[in-house]
């Protein structure tokens, strides 16, 4: 854990997919769906669980070798995004440690919210099924004409907030993550519980690094302590 100099938080924003909720389970079948109905085997859980923040572009591209300029890969995605819609959430959880985390935010009575990527067709639903629907405020990956990495998404979290962006921590498991808030003037925090792997949150530059939700949470009581 690497631990800067961070102002006293209003609100916590945090990124969803590898951060709050452990989706890859249902993301990583939602592609080896389409594998196997390729006559294909199945590509290995943990070759996809590392990609998982980057969606479709990231599975599909481990899955398959394809970018989104290679011929087909326009098919995939749109064959990927149905499967994982007719299967949201049937392994997806939130990280061990996440509901103590939101209640330890909520005793703070400080606001918190979500800042994500995924499409809002994905996020409403997932974010019921799986327990996050007391969030202040859900920003999706389609909600504003740009997402992450541009600071939009999250400068649009702390308007809906009423809460100035100097004044919100966010926290997320992927490089977009930490440059959208820091384009956003918000303290960065790189959540290393995610699929980023153990080293990569060291090159990103975020404000602090955070091996576990219970680790924010002792941070945010240190912070609002002293």
């Amino acid at each position: 854990m690497i631990i800067n100099t961070a102002p006293i938080p209003r609100a916590i924003l945090f990124d969803l997919d590898g951060t709050l909720a452990d989706t890859a389970p249902d993301l990583a079948a939602a592609v080896n769906l389409l594998r196997t109905a390729q006559g294909l085997m199945p590509t290995p859980y943990d070759s996809l669980r590392a990609v998982a923040s980057s969606g479709a572009r990231g599975l599909i591209g481990v899955a398959f070798g394809l970018g989104p300029e290679d011929e087909g890969y326009e098919s995939l995605r749109i064959g990927f995004l149905n499967n994982y819609a007719a299967a949201l959430a049937v392994e997806s959880r939130l990280f061990d440690g996440v509901i103590d985390l939101i209640n330890g935010i909520n005793e703070r009575s400080l606001a918190w919210g979500i800042v994500t990527n995924k499409a809002e067709r994905f996020t409403e639903p997932l974010i019921n099924w799986i327990g996050l629907h007391e969030a202040g405020c859900v920003i999706s990956g389609d909600t504003m004409p740009q997402a992450k990495p541009h600071p939009g998404p999250l400068l649009e979290a702390a308007r809906r907030l009423g809460i100035p962006a100097r004044d919100c921590w966010y926290v997320g498991d992927d490089l977009r993550d930490i440059q959208a808030g820091q384009a956003a003037g918000m303290h960065t925090i790189a959540a290393a519980w995610g699929y980023c792997g153990e080293l990569a949150p060291r090159a990103w530059g975020a404000d602090l690094i955070i091996d576990s939700p219970l680790q924010l949470l002792e941070y945010i009581h240190s912070k609002c302590l002293a």
